[in-house]
Formats: structure tokens, C-alpha cells, sequence
């Protein structure tokens, strides 16, 4: 099974999801379980605060766990959206500060997730090669494989908004 993205040589995640740094977990909604079949990643009360870069219906998580959904494509972003993520990004932070145990998710946990927690640490003080470099030993080589968003970090997301804008 491949990712829904543009590259099919890309394999599905082992795992639901990784914890990146202490607290801060990444993933998704499909894995390649034990018995090698693939699996709905479904969150029940494991974290309490869920950010979710897609809305899938029957993934979770509980009723009472802080949910948060910004759907955003696997792609270029345009100005609202890289705000969004900027906005998550501030979220995670203050979630980890506050000592809660924090998901952030896309579809298979690489891309968009990975995005959005490579900003949190550039946030907390890692260079953006740092972040990536984190994200990949921690979650799969195949993390932030999306060569834009790379890109949007190496730049900085703020920049990258700001271009964004005056483009429109």
C-alpha cells in the first residue's frame, strides 16, 4: 500500500504514529500492522490534544480529547493555510508546555504533520535542517519527503507566507 501522494514508491508507516520529541507524537490514520495488513490508526484517549491536517470520519478521537482539524493539501499552500499551520505549530508548543501529551496527523503521518511539527521546534529553537533531520529518525526516512515543504522550512514559514501573499 502507498501513500495517496504523487510518489508511489513511498511505503505506508509501521506504526500509528511516533513520538518526535517528549509528549509530541506524529502520525496518521493508516499503518502496516504486525500481520502486515494495513490498519486504521483510530485514537481513542491517548493524548489530549489531537491535531488532525485531514477530517477522515470514524478515526477518533473521544468525545472530551481536544480536537483540532485544518485540512491542508499534501501541496502548495496558499497564504490562509500556511497561517493555519504557523497557528498549530503555536499550539503544539504551548500544549507541550502546559505538559499535555500532543498528536499531530495527516493521512500517513510524513508530510503535513511533519510540516506543522518541524515549525514547533524551529519554534522552540531547532534550525529548520535540525527539525527535518529529528522528524525523519524519529517517525521514517520517508518524512517530510514532500520537497516543497522543505523548502518552506529551510525559507521559514513566515517568509513563506508573506510571499505567498503578495503573490495573490
Amino acid at each position: 500500500m502507498r501513500t495517496r501522494g504523487k510518489q508511489p514508491d513511498v511505503p505506508v508507516p509501521e506504526s500509528p504514529w511516533s513520538e518526535i520529541v517528549p509528549g509530541l507524537w506524529m502520525g496518521g490514520h493508516e499503518f502496516r500492522g504486525r500481520s502486515g495488513r494495513l490498519e486504521l490508526a483510530v485514537v481513542r484517549d491517548e493524548f489530549d490534544v489531537v491535531q488532525s491536517l485531514l477530517r477522515l470520519p470514524g478515526y477518533g478521537p473521544d468525545p472530551g480529547v481536544e480536537h483540532h482539524v485544518w485540512p491542508i493539501p499534501d501541496g502548495p499552500l496558499d497564504g490562509t493555510q500556511l497561517a493555519g499551520v504557523i497557528r498549530l505549530a503555536r499550539a503544539v508548543n504551548e500544549a507541550l508546555d502546559g505538559g499535555r501529551r500532543m498528536l499531530v496527523r495527516c493521512y500517513h503521518g510524513y508530510n503535513r504533520s511533519g510540516l506543522v511539527i518541524a515549525h514547533a521546534l524551529v519554534q522552540r529553537g531547532d534550525t529548520a535542517d535540525q527539525a527535518i533531520q529529528l522528524i525523519r529518525a524519529r517517525r521514517s526516512a520517508w518524512a517530510l519527503h514532500n520537497k516543497l515543504f522543505v523548502e518552506y522550512l529551510r525559507a521559514g514559514l513566515t517568509t513563506v507566507r508573506l510571499l505567498e501573499e503578495l503573490a495573490e
